[in-house]
């Protein structure tokens, strides 16, 4: 073994540091607060405002138990792939995820992070409950009682391997009422009666041995695998803070089975990813039809609608070589690797070719001539299998460049590990994506230390506000800074509202012209490319229509090489008209000068002038207001992330909504001509709804901008009329402690 995670981790990392100085910070504030505990008479507005401070200190330490602000990377990826692999090479556990594991259990979200509590291996699953299980069996059996011709076949087999994983082999071929008098049905219902379980284990071996059956399943032992009772699995790792401490690394596999639960989850999940990782293996890459389809499928969810910055294409095995054969396909010559091993040769020249064609091409591909010369031009120098997984991954790039930073990473995990290796460690390029994860981590600790420093220092500025020496002049100016803040945040709120008429005003506008594009559109645009596509099978796309219609309007294959999204299709037109202004007012990435974001930073109801003596009432004041401010709009710029997602999604949520009464109409045709009849059901119902329908959804996004306008000013004034109100009500008979020996200590550590 080449690393542990042990091993990987510092202990005189920036990590460490950071925490040393959260450490002696707490240290400071709990001191305090021991000691304001003891202050005694005092009235009743000091009163409040004690109990105030004592509850802003408690609340502090919750600091690292703020799952929130933890970045969670998404990885796609078809089982075989080398996911687990992947990630058991960045941790430095080998064999701790087996083979095959992620993504094995069709639809299971999983992800791995970081046990922060202890050195066990953790894995925390949640099932579905008794009747939850129940009302699934009974979807899984109306499946597989279907014997017509309009069948979905994939939907039959999934849900065939749903029922003989968990109650073994044949188990499919009985009836509900059958199954439910066999032995083995009662030890599963008995065993979902606690719908939450931890598995909790010192050695990672016996770890591994027992969340296999959760996570895996063989199809020449059916029977014993509980995967399609589970919603998600939860797996924490010990000894890995500074890997995954502030990190998620979350399993995204294809959905393409019966459950509604769980695929709502991995959307929701989805939409939190703020990277990605696109992993592939470079010598199945001509017959691997998954991460590109549903990454095409996702972007909206990604980009506009979710909060991803990067994306990451991760090729893997690449020790995995014919040395013989490369040099044949490359015209590698001996004399060009000289003395080096050639083995090794073949892997570093393959991985250097690949980056540089991949890295060229997403700088400069463009359609037509260009696209053949390029196709000429790589064929000459690499694999077709190889090559064929570039121009796959470079049509994809070429539609995320301009909203997503990428990069490209060629990896070895079986070479990381590998003692005698052909390749050096740094050479397979794991510690790459280690520092990667560093790099994320760093930056996140340093944000939360300087925020909890920035509290602390504010929370001890309130009370020396209200230090022993307070007299009858500064209780005087007390009330007058009352009265001026309260005035600047009348004004603040009245500039923050034209902000939001001009937004509202250009989303207005852009929604109107998708409305008319719509109606205009949406027919044609949803026969072309859904109902009466030219490049489909109609011999079998009947099957698949029926599933979309019955899926509420999209159908997920389960190998992902087929992804309709009917509800999609038809909100693509409203999508194009207001992509350019919502992102300039959500941007992914940098703030513009339209975003919201930039115009909540530049709200505050201090005047940026105002200059202070350190040592002064009026600087503590203003300390203290600015962080209070400061921690709002961290809070405010988390909840305008998830409204935008919101507003974003009511698009196709309000089609598929309005669309329902037509799916199931769709869904119940049988008999002859059933595809012809299902496609004239869906044109003529969007055609009859098209009107309504695309107003409607106006209506709903423009409702959900104005809710967050309400929402952010109402929080900001309720939250700093709150923060100012002691201000206006000290009567300077009474004070609390003089902290500014604590003050100076916090500035200290924190240099």
């Amino acid at each position: 073994m080449r690393a542990t995670a042990s091993e990987i981790t510092c202990t005189e990392s920036p990590l460490t540091a950071d925490m040393a100085i959260v450490v002696q910070t707490q240290k400071i504030m709990a001191d305090v607060n021991i000691k304001i505990q003891t202050v005694k008479n005092i009235d009743q507005p000091m009163t409040s405002l004690k109990t105030y401070i004592v509850d802003v200190i408690s609340k502090m330490d919750q600091i690292d138990k703020d799952n929130r602000r933890k970045a969670t990377i998404g990885i796609f990826g078809k089982s075989g792939n080398g996911k687990s692999s992947l990630i058991n090479a960045i941790l430095g556990e080998e064999d701790l995820l087996p083979p095959g594991s992620l993504g094995a259990c069709t639809a299971v979200v999983t992800q791995v992070e970081a046990n922060l509590d202890d050195s066990n291996y953790i894995a925390e699953i949640e099932l579905y409950s008794k009747e939850e299980w129940d009302k699934m069996l009974q979807v899984l059996f109306r499946v597989l009682s279907d014997d017509s011709e309009d069948r979905d076949d994939e939907m039959f087999e999934s849900a065939k391997e749903n029922i003989t994983a968990v109650y073994g082999e044949n188990a499919d071929k009985k009836k509900l009422e059958e199954l439910k008098k066999d032995e083995k049905f009662s030890e599963i219902s008995n065993f979902l009666s606690n719908p939450e379980k931890i598995i909790s284990k010192r050695e990672r071996s016996d770890f591994a041995n027992e969340v296999a059956c959760f996570i895996q399943y063989s199809v020449s032992s059916p029977g014993g695998w509980y995967w399609p009772l589970v919603k998600s699995v939860k797996i924490k790792i010990p000894n890995c803070d500074e890997l995954l401490k502030h990190i998620v690394l979350l399993d995204l596999p294809g959905i393409g089975d019966c459950n509604k639960t769980r695929e709502n989850l991995w959307k929701s999940k989805l939409r939190e990813c703020s990277s990605v990782w696109i992993v592939s293996d470079i010598e199945r890459a001509i017959t691997d039809k998954d991460p590109w389809g549903i990454l095409k499928h996702c972007i909206q969810d990604l980009g506009p609608g979710g909060e991803c910055k990067n994306i990451s294409f991760i090729c893997t095995k690449t020790d995995n070589i014919n040395p013989g054969a490369y040099m044949r396909s490359s015209r590698l010559t001996k004399d060009e690797i000289g003395n080096k091993d050639q083995t090794a040769a073949c892997i570093l020249h393959r991985n250097k070719t690949s980056k540089e064609l991949v890295k060229k091409k997403i700088e400069s591909l463009n359609p037509g001539t260009k696209v053949i010369a390029a196709f000429l031009y790589i064929l000459l120098f690499v694999p077709f299998s190889f090559f064929f997984m570039l121009i796959i991954i470079v049509i994809i790039l070429k539609k995320l460049m301009e909203k997503f930073s990428t990069e490209v990473f060629t990896v070895s995990s079986k070479a990381f590990f590998k003692q005698n290796s052909n390749l050096e460690p740094t050479e397979t390029e794991i510690p790459k994506l280690q520092e990667v994860l560093k790099s994320i981590n760093r930056r996140i600790n340093q944000e939360m230390t300087r925020g909890y420093v920035s509290d602390a220092k504010g929370v001890l500025s309130l009370i020396q506000i209200f230090s022993p020496n307070t007299n009858e002049e500064m209780v005087e100016t007390k009330a007058r800074v009352h009265d001026k803040l309260a005035n600047n945040l009348k004004n603040a709120l009245t500039e923050l509202d034209c902000q939001f008429v001009k937004m509202y005003e250009n989303l207005d506008k852009c929604l109107s012209e998708g409305v008319k594009k719509s109606v205009r559109l949406c027919v044609a645009t949803a026969q072309k490319e859904l109902i009466e596509p030219d490049n489909i099978d109609n011999r079998g796309f009947h099957k698949t229509l029926k599933a979309l219609c019955k899926n509420k309007g999209h159908y997920w294959s389960k190998n992902w090489c087929m992804i309709l999204d009917l509800n999609e299709c038809l909100a693509t037109h409203m999508q194009e008209s207001i992509n350019e202004e919502f992102n300039q007012i959500f941007p992914v990435n940098a703030k513009t000068e339209k975003s919201l974001q930039k115009h909540l930073d530049k709200m505050s109801i201090i005047q940026s002038d105002d200059i202070y003596c350190r040592s002064s009432m009026l600087y503590h004041i203003h300390n203290f207001i600015k962080t209070r401010e400061n921690k709002l709009k961290a809070s405010l710029g988390r909840k305008v992330i998830d409204r935008k997602k919101k507003i974003y999604s009511s698009i196709s949520t309000t089609i598929q909504e309005k669309m329902g009464t037509g799916y199931e109409k769709a869904a119940k045709i049988k008999g002859k001509n059933t595809l012809k009849k299902m496609q004239k059901i869906l044109s003529d119902t969007i055609e009859s709804l098209k009107d309504d329908m695309f107003s409607e959804v106006k209506t709903m996004v423009l409702e959900e901008f104005d809710n967050l306008k309400l929402e952010i000013k109402n929080d900001f004034e309720l939250e700093m009329k709150r923060s100012m109100e002691p201000f206006h009500l000290h009567t300077g008979k009474t004070t609390l402690l003089d902290v500014s020996r604590e003050i100076e200590e916090i500035e200290r550590v924190a240099k």
